[in-house]
């Protein structure tokens, strides 16, 4: 079993309660995890006794940023405006990917794939499903968040 150092290094959580974390609740959904448990613990070898908070610090700014990300994308895709769509993808998926949100990486990476070859017709499904899955991303990131606020407590 992978043990995850708290973010204080007193505390620890198990692979299995990543597991948890990852447990969004949200009815409909894939049963994959939401947040891949490997890239959190890449994440927190970065920080290894937890003193400077790296792993709280980096998901509360992707979800910050994830909240106006997505009302970008939602703006720029009424406004059919396709480069904007794609940019907002592409930083999305690379901001993503860092914090082991897998699915939505690669719906983002698809999303701009298609867009970059000019094909918004086979995007559009692609985008419309695409708020399910930032749902559930940011279920899980609230939930490590909190995680990690009584880990520290």
């Amino acid at each position: 079993m992978l043990t995850l150092q708290g973010e204080n290094g007193r505390d620890s959580i198990t692979q299995g309660a990543m597991v948890d974390l990852n447990n969004s609740g949200i009815e409909g959904t894939a049963t994959k995890p939401v947040l891949d448990a490997a890239c959190m613990a890449e994440l927190r070898a970065l920080d290894p006794d937890g003193k400077a908070q790296l792993v709280k610090r980096v998901l509360a700014t992707y979800q910050a940023s994830l909240a106006k990300l997505v009302g970008q994308l939602q703006l720029a895709r009424a406004e059919n405006a396709w480069d904007q769509v794609s940019r907002v993808a592409h930083t999305l998926k690379s901001s993503s990917a860092s914090i082991g949100a897998l699915a939505l990486s690669g719906l983002c990476a698809d999303i701009e794939r298609l867009l970059r070859a000019g094909d918004s017709a086979s995007a559009l499904p692609l985008i419309d499903g695409f708020q399910a899955e930032v749902q559930r991303v940011d279920a899980a990131v609230g939930q490590a968040l909190r995680q990690l606020e009584t880990a520290a407590s």
